[in-house]
C-alpha cells in the first residue's frame, strides 16, 4: 500500500488540545496525542515516537526528565539528528539517524506526563 504523504509544519498550528489520547502500541504507559498521531501519519513517522517512547525505558538520562523537548532536524542528504532537551536548552540525548523520508522541515515534539505531543498542545 502506498500512501501519500501530508505532513506540514503549518498544519500543526490546528492542534491546540487533543480529542482522543493513544496508547503506544508496546510502551504502553506512554500516550501520544492528535498532533503527534498527526505527525506519525502523514509522514509516516511511527518510527519517531518509537524512539521517543522507547527512550523513556532506556535511556535513564531522560526518564529523569520531567518534562522532554524533542527535535528532529532533517539534512539535506536525508539524514537526520533526533535531539532530545531538558526544557531549558540542555541536550540529554542525541542520535544520528542514517536515512529519513521525513520532511526537510523536521518536527518538534514534547514528552511530558508520559505523553507526547506538538508544542501548540501544551
Amino acid at each position: 500500500m502506498t500512501t501519500t504523504k501530508t505532513f506540514s509544519r503549518a498544519a500543526l498550528r490546528q492542534f491546540t488540545g487533543t480529542e482522543q489520547w493513544y496508547r503506544h502500541g508496546l510502551v504502553r504507559n506512554v500516550l501520544f496525542t492528535d498532533g503527534a498521531k498527526y505527525v506519525a501519519d502523514s509522514a509516516g513517522a511511527y518510527w519517531l515516537l518509537d524512539e521517543i517512547a522507547f527512550a523513556q525505558k532506556g535511556e535513564p538520562a531522560i526518564a529523569a526528565e520531567a518534562f522532554q523537548f524533542w527535535k528532529l532536524a532533517v539534512k539535506p542528504n536525508q539524514t537526520a539528528t533526533l535531539t532530545c532537551e531538558d526544557g531549558n536548552g540542555h541536550a540529554v540525548f542525541s542520535k544520528e539517524i542514517e536515512f529519513t523520508d521525513f520532511p526537510a522541515e523536521g518536527v518538534e515534539l514534547y514528552f511530558t506526563d508520559n505523553t507526547i505531543l506538538v508544542p501548540s498542545e501544551y
